[in-house]
């Protein structure tokens, strides 16, 4: 199980960051990423980091400003946002992948609630 939390309301060239607690299973064990979703359009991936967090890929949208990390003894992964820009509103979702280091949403079994991010100009 994913929750994730920290979404709100801020102002360009704002910061935000995002935890996303685990529960249920070994969270040392997966692969977790960051996907966004805004209105009408479809998911899209964020980043994604290894289960020991020594590896990291980002959207090129996100590259510089976003960081993805994690703390395995909190079962917590994060995202930290910095710059922040109106079209990077939208709705964030975690998720875990046990089987490998993936770009597409179909790929993730286990998904969190999503917390919405907005960006005001």
């Amino acid at each position: 199980q994913l929750q994730a939390s920290g979404g709100g309301l801020v102002q360009t060239g704002g910061s935000l960051r995002l935890p996303c607690a685990f529960s249920g299973g070994t969270f040392s064990s997966y692969f977790m990423a960051w996907f966004r979703q805004a209105p009408g359009s479809e998911r899209e991936f964020v980043a994604v980091l290894s289960w020991s967090g020594g590896s990291t890929y980002y959207a090129d949208s996100v590259k510089g400003r976003f960081t993805i990390s994690r703390d395995n003894a909190k079962n917590t992964v994060y995202l930290q946002m910095n710059s922040l820009k109106p079209e990077d509103t939208a709705v964030y979702y975690c998720a875990a992948s046990g089987e490998g280091y993936y770009l597409k949403a179909r790929n993730y079994a286990h998904w969190g609630q999503g917390t919405q991010v907005t960006v005001s100009s």
